[in-house]
């Protein structure tokens, strides 16, 4: 599917499901890896995640193109846009669209990247397992003060 195609359908979904035009860019964005799509409050542009059609197919970018299209009208009106507002939350159970998006097949994401370093203390021997490496000489044990030491894991 082309970002031509992509602008039509969201041009149709807004008109069948919301009743209003769609007046903006709609595209596609291969960068975005853990969202299944974006809206821009200054450009009112849209961009949807292509790796969520080719793994979940179009109903599923549908109801991600609902989800993007409730903050876009909803915005333009003045009315609350944001996921915690109970007019988006309303709107978006209307209109059947996703609350969240599917996981990639694959994707870890940026939440559950496994520990890379381990600090231990020289005196205790307590570990303390992280996902950035640390300067060790600006920490202390937590524990008893010691000295902690990089570790392999």
């Amino acid at each position: 599917m082309t970002n031509e195609q992509l602008q039509t359908w969201v041009e149709e979904i807004s008109l069948r499901s919301f009743g209003l035009p769609f007046r903006h860019c709609a595209r596609f964005n291969s960068r975005l890896r853990t969202t299944g799509g974006r809206y821009f409050m200054k450009s009112h542009d849209i961009d949807i995640n292509p790796h969520q059609l080719t793994a979940f197919g179009k109903e599923e970018v549908e109801k991600i193109i609902k989800h993007e299209l409730c903050h876009y009208h909803l915005h333009l009106t003045g009315r609350g846009h944001r996921h915690r507002d109970p007019d988006f939350k309303e709107l978006l159970a209307k209109v059947k669209g996703s609350r969240y998006c599917q996981s990639l097949p694959g994707s870890t994401g940026r939440r559950s990247l496994p520990y890379r370093y381990k600090l231990v203390c020289v005196s205790c021997g307590m570990e303390y397992l992280r996902k950035r490496k640390v300067d060790p000489k600006r920490y202390r044990c937590g524990k008893c003060a010691g000295i902690l030491k990089m570790s392999s894991l």
